[in-house]
């Protein structure tokens, strides 16, 4: 006989019943953070959209498209050489919450010391796209910290401390269609390495078409958005 189906049970068949490609998502506005989280004792990169009214909702990056839209264009200021050729024009998703366009961070704050041993390791591995993709924050004296910046090559690498949730400015120098491919990895409490490549798709200009796939993991939505600090070291 089959069993009569619980509060709970019947909770977790909700969330993985959204889990088709149909609920594939476009987010051009709020908050967004690319996020490590352990599922089933593995470390898993997930995006934690934050972008709509109640929880966050968990995604895999490949079930969105983060749309850089064209509020975004701004002009490479004379201070900011790294960026291109001062004067030229380039999309930038900015470290400061900005109407009108997407605020985009990165967190740890779903993982802790008895699950993982030490920081986790944050990897962009490659850019797929028609221009260069910097990601960098503001350094208190003026200089940019940059985390990862495609035009000098890849893969570059950061140091995420846990309780990370950070934010910075995500620019392209050209608009079109880009796939970026990161790795997260941190140390399990046994010693072993445990580890996740994810490609998110960018979209920058144009209004793009929704990519197929389906949101991640069942699991609480997490808290709200908060404030970060600094995303660790890098090299």
């Amino acid at each position: 006989m089959r069993a009569p189906l619980t509060l709970a049970a019947a909770a977790a068949a909700a969330t993985l019943a959204g889990a088709s490609p149909a609920s594939a998502q476009t987010l051009t506005e709020g908050h967004v953070d690319y996020a490590a989280r352990l599922v089933d004792g593995r470390l898993r990169s997930l995006i934690k959209d934050g972008t709509r009214t109640g929880a966050p909702v968990w995604r895999e990056p490949a079930a969105v498209t983060f749309h850089v839209a064209d509020a975004a264009r701004v002009t490479i200021p004379a201070s900011a050489t790294f960026l291109g050729r001062p004067g030229d024009t380039v999309w930038a998703l900015p470290e400061v919450q900005r109407a009108g366009v997407l605020w985009a961070g990165w967190n740890t704050e779903e993982l802790s010391g008895a699950q993982v041993d030490g920081p986790v390791s944050w990897r962009l591995d490659a850019v797929d796209g028609p221009g260069d993709v910097t990601l960098f924050q503001s350094g208190v004296f003026g200089e940019p910290d940059v985390l990862f910046r495609s035009a000098d090559g890849l893969p570059d690498t950061r140091t995420v401390p846990l309780g990370t949730h950070a934010h910075g400015n995500w620019v392209f120098s050209h608009a079109g269609a880009y796939r970026l491919t990161f790795t997260m990895s941190a140390r399990l409490p046994g010693g072993a390495t445990t580890q996740d490549t994810q490609t998110l798709p960018v979209t920058v200009g144009a209004t793009p078409t929704p990519t197929p796939g389906a949101p991640g993991p069942p699991g609480d939505g997490g808290g709200g958005c908060g404030t970060g600090g600094a995303g660790g070291t890098g090299g």
